[in-house]
């Protein structure tokens, strides 16, 4: 496996969280303040798009990892928890890194 497949996840990962915190605030000003409607639709339709991004990456990575379908399934729906796409990708990494440096060619010592 390539580290490009998991920094692509992790790229998506911590965009797709920081974008659906984005939105929960505008949906506090929307419906608690009501204020930024517009900005709440735009927002929600960016992250939207994010999202789907997030899950084919997130697809790629798991079937590369061959990962079972219900681990497969927690990381794809971390992306619509706020906050959980973090620590779900931390794990993703530790987990995920060492398959990375095993399928890596070794080195040759002198």
């Amino acid at each position: 496996m390539k580290s490009s497949v998991l920094t692509r996840y992790r790229v998506m990962a911590y965009v797709t969280a920081v974008m659906l915190l984005i939105l929960c605030a505008c949906m506090v000003a929307k419906y608690g303040f009501d204020k930024g409607e517009g900005l709440t639709l735009v927002v929600s339709q960016v992250h939207g798009v994010l999202y789907i991004i997030y899950l084919i990456f997130a697809f790629d990575l798991g079937s590369k990892a061959k990962w079972p379908f219900g681990k497969l399934l927690w990381v794809l729906v971390s992306g619509t928890i706020p906050t959980a796409a973090f620590f779900v990708e931390r794990k993703v990494v530790r987990e995920v890194e060492p398959l990375i440096v095993k399928g890596s060619p070794a080195t040759a010592k002198a």
